[in-house]
């Protein structure tokens, strides 16, 4: 098995840049989450099955996908639904993640996990790397990246752990407030 660091930061830190550089360098493998999120509720998944039966026939695109707005304006309205999701989500995240963790081939693999220090995932991992921005820094990336406004931005911050709470599970950490170089 190999040596695995898990990357970690809040949105708009460049934990994406930074590992797809990781591997360009060093040919290492990458586990990623936020990739894994979307594979689970694929259609023909066990959970986007297990959604469409929770929230109805509407929760899908006509093309039989996930509508990721949709389910956004149900899970954002009501608290209960929104744990009902990640009761369902993580448990299948939690285990691709590990089983593509056993099939890496590389001597190290990282572990690209935004969500690490809220969910507690940190025993996955050898390492924790933060990358570490400043929350403005962070809300400028996401504005220009997803189009979306301050606020949304802020709210997503809000949502997510602290920096403080990050880097306090950091064993390393990468200050990224410039721009990367490729």
């Amino acid at each position: 098995m190999s040596y695995v660091v898990a990357i970690t930061g809040g949105i708009g830190s460049g934990k994406t840049t930074v590992a797809d550089r990781f591997q360009a360098l060093y040919n290492i493998n990458i586990v990623d989450a936020d990739i894994i999120a979307r594979e689970v509720v694929n259609p023909g998944t066990e959970g986007l099955i297990q959604i469409e039966q929770h929230f109805g026939p509407q929760i899908l695109l006509d093309d039989g996908h996930l509508n990721r707005a949709k389910l956004r304006e149900c899970i954002f309205s009501e608290p209960s639904e929104k744990q009902w999701l990640n009761d369902l989500l993580h448990p299948l995240i939690r285990s691709e993640m590990q089983r593509q963790i056993a099939l890496s081939t590389s001597e190290y693999t990282l572990l690209v996990v935004p969500l690490l220090v809220e969910n507690k995932l940190q025993y996955l991992a050898n390492r924790v790397l933060v990358v570490d921005v400043l929350e403005q820094t962070q809300i400028n990336r996401t504005v220009n990246r997803d189009k979306v406004n301050h606020q949304q931005v802020k709210a997503i911050l809000a949502s997510q752990a602290s920096r403080e709470e990050r880097l306090a599970a950091a064993d390393d950490i990468i200050n990224n407030d410039h721009k990367i170089m490729t």
